[in-house]
């Protein structure tokens, strides 16, 4: 019982390090050379085949229909991707939501629990408060595990994807949109990229639960680092890259205020959540 507690003090800092952090490092330490290849029919492997060669063709797609304009078709494409992915994130969303609902009525509980053993530090009481906060979770059918990441870990593949699709498509490197040429750096994209995902972060804590003080570090700590690394690492990047993330955050921001709007509930919301809890 005490590992599911600590668990659930670290389970979100770590999550969020392993969705936000690790892509960027995955995709910036990929050798240039062999990721420069040209995706086609004949590409070995099954992520290739299957995932990769069908966006390269989506792309050379919508390109075409808007008379050589990749850059449009990168930004149609984000948006249809995001829009795929949209009901899971909806999905997760509604989970966190019952989530708060029925903290909002373990809270009362949670603080006598708390009270009770504030005087007593000995090792027989936190085993004995550990127990009956569990007993609490048990009698009101809450899973403080059940953190609804699923969808992050789901679209994973699908961002990858499109991503290698971008860089493996030769054909976009000899077109420009608007201001810059999609093949070659920018140096304007990676700031507005960067910009773009700090704000993202920024939306997504302003409609979270309270957290603990140290959570609040990590989280911040997370928040600042994950942006950096984005602009860092786009300005050595083709502009259709940064161009990809930019429209693909400006997305997130407004799904994440759309969908909140529509599961939060003001009596539920309006409520603050025991300390060490948060909507995950």
């Amino acid at each position: 019982m005490k590992n599911i507690l600590l668990l659930q003090k670290w389970a979100k800092p770590i999550l969020v390090m392993l969705i936000g952090v690790i892509p960027i490092i995955m995709l910036s330490g990929c050798s240039p050379a062999s990721q420069s290849n040209t995706i086609n029919a004949d590409s070995p492997g099954i992520f290739n085949h299957f995932f990769i060669y069908p966006f390269s063709l989506l792309i050379k797609f919508f390109a075409n229909t808007f008379h050589g304009d990749y850059g449009l078709s990168i930004v149609l494409m984000t948006f249809i991707i995001r829009l795929a992915i949209m009901p899971l994130m909806m999905n997760q969303t509604k989970k966190q939501m019952d989530m708060k609902e029925k903290m909002a009525v373990l809270q009362p509980e949670l603080n006598a629990l708390k009270e009770k053993y504030k005087n007593d530090a000995s090792a027989d009481a936190k085993k004995q408060q550990q127990v009956e906060t569990m007993e609490l979770y048990q009698k009101h059918q809450f899973n403080p595990l059940n953190m609804g990441c699923l969808p992050m870990l789901i679209q994973w593949p699908i961002t990858l994807a499109f991503y290698y699709a971008i860089r493996r498509t030769p054909e976009i490197a000899a077109h420009d949109f608007l201001w810059f040429s999609l093949g070659k750096t920018d140096m304007i994209l990676p700031l507005i990229a960067a910009v773009v995902y700090y704000v993202q972060f920024r939306v997504s804590q302003s409609i979270s639960a309270e957290y603990q003080q140290n959570q609040n570090n990590q989280m911040a700590f997370i928040g600042l680092l994950s942006p950096i690394m984005m602009g860092v690492f786009s300005f050595g990047m083709p502009a259709a890259l940064p161009l990809y993330w930019a429209v693909g955050g400006i997305f997130i921001i407004v799904q994440t205020i759309i969908i909140n709007k529509m599961y939060t509930k003001p009596n539920v919301a309006s409520k603050n959540l025991p300390t060490g809890v948060e909507d995950l």
